[in-house]
């Protein structure tokens, strides 16, 4: 062995004990054994546990819950009866205030760690009820033994759970899929098979307004002949109360891809109606729209507090998708201008800001780094910029354009910590500081969590 390296402790198929004492981004718990990170999902900070280790990599290994010796007191009996088997949840054992403490440390650590950065980081803003809180569902559907079913997949598998309800989703998306499911089975739709590529219906999504209480139903489809499909209208309109519309997504590519480009308004609007404040939106099968209304307005208004406008001001933002956050800040700016890479979430903006009647927003398709030079060279000024990236964080000939643009003021708004603190190392190295981050916890019983940070340029 050449001198510096260390053979790892652990071997793949060993059984070990491990003291729990935190946890990772992914919702994980770790442990350390003989100095050694072991990473074991289903577990709890302080929990006792013997795991079996899993895989091995050169600075930590993974391992799965065998037996747990001694159980953490932040613990609680998860409220899902899938709980365990769903991949869709990763913290219901644990207490809802250790989950939220777990999430801001992890947002304090990983500025600390990646960005090195000493800022204030503020409580995290979690929910007075953290259930019941997403206005969206999307799952695959599959049969078994002759039987539909539809649900979640099980962890590390395509294997699908056969949801009775989600105590996370709005109960109207539950009963929605439940009432499809049912439907399905008794006219005998042919199910997809991702294994072979056949059979007719791929995805239920759902959709479910919180403001209005209308429902949109989507069926994914391998294929564009319908058939039934006066029957399954119906039939679906007779049972789904608030129902506003059925649309058929058609997606005949293989992989995972959820939804494909091409759809049929097979009945009703293709759209709900939901708000945000005193604004409303359309949000559209496509519509990138968060899914935790509660949390958004609390979000938002975060952003519009770090953005701290006067009304004199020009606010590009960039990742706009329908224009939501643009538009919840016109009121106070001069105007907004938002730029989308997504040409239908263009067309849905410039139509959330007719339907609110506000005439100082702006909306440009294409990758921000190649429309905003343009914007500049034909005068445009900026003066504050938000950013809301995809989990993946910004591309550095973004983050080269924004600090290019010279405004004085950016407000970043991230699904991933990690990415964030990476891309603040790289503000503060070209001109701009970032003073105070905000967590909120727009997932909660899962790992995500979202947060807002105010950027101010250097004097």
């Amino acid at each position: 062995m050449s001198k510096g390296k260390r053979k790892a402790p652990v071997s793949i198929g060993e059984q070990i004990e491990l003291q729990i004492d935190n946890l990772n981004h992914q919702g994980e718990g770790v442990g350390r054994y003989n100095g050694f990170t072991i990473f074991v999902p289903d577990t709890a900070p302080e929990d006792q546990v013997i795991a079996r280790v899993i895989s091995l990599q050169k600075n930590y290994a993974r391992a799965l819950l065998v037996n747990i010796l001694k159980s953490s007191p932040f613990r609680v009996k998860p409220l899902c009866q899938h709980y365990g088997a769903c991949g869709g949840c990763q913290l219901q054992h644990l207490d809802y205030q250790q989950e939220l403490r777990c999430k801001q440390n992890y947002v304090e650590d990983a500025l600390k760690r990646i960005a090195r950065l000493e800022i204030p980081v503020q409580p995290i803003i979690g929910m007075a009820n953290p259930w019941q809180y997403r206005n969206k569902a999307q799952v695959p559907v599959g049969v078994e033994a002759g039987i539909v079913q539809a649900g979640f997949y099980e962890k590390r598998s395509h294997k699908i759970v056969n949801l009775a309800g989600c105590p996370i989703q709005h109960p109207a998306n539950d009963e929605t899929i439940k009432i499809v499911r049912q439907i399905l089975q008794e006219m005998g739709f042919s199910i997809y098979n991702e294994g072979n590529h056949t059979g007719f219906v791929r995805q239920i999504m759902t959709r479910t307004s919180f403001a209005t209480g209308e429902v949109l139903l989507v069926l994914v489809t391998n294929g564009r002949n319908f058939p039934q499909a006066d029957a399954f209208v119906q039939r679906v309109r007779a049972k789904i109360k608030n129902l506003t519309g059925i649309v058929q997504n058609i997606n005949t590519k293989r992989g995972n891809t959820i939804l494909g480009l091409e759809e049929v308004t097979l009945w009703g609007s293709p759209y709900i109606i939901e708000k945000i404040g005193s604004l409303q939106f359309k949000v559209s099968s496509r519509s990138f729209f968060q899914v935790n209304p509660l949390q958004t307005e609390k979000l938002y208004a975060k952003v519009k507090e770090y953005a701290a406008l006067t009304g004199k001001e020009t606010v590009f933002d960039l990742y706009c998708g329908i224009g939501t956050i643009a538009l919840y800040l016109a009121d106070q700016a001069a105007k907004v201008v938002g730029v989308e890479i997504v040409d239908a979430a263009v067309e849905d903006a410039y139509d959330n800001a007719r339907l609110n009647k506000i005439t100082n927003a702006e909306f440009y398709t294409g990758a921000a780094e190649v429309v905003v030079p343009k914007l500049l060279r034909q005068g445009y000024q900026a003066d504050v910029v938000i950013v809301d990236p995809p989990r993946k964080g910004c591309d550095q000939a973004l983050l080269e354009t924004i600090t290019s643009m010279q405004p004085e003021r950016i407000v970043y708004v991230s699904c991933n910590p990690a990415t964030l603190a990476r891309d603040l190392k790289y503000l503060n190295e070209n001109g701009y500081k970032a003073l105070e981050a905000q967590p909120v916890d727009m997932f909660p019983q899962t790992s995500h969590v979202e947060c807002v940070t105010w950027i101010q340029k250097k004097k």
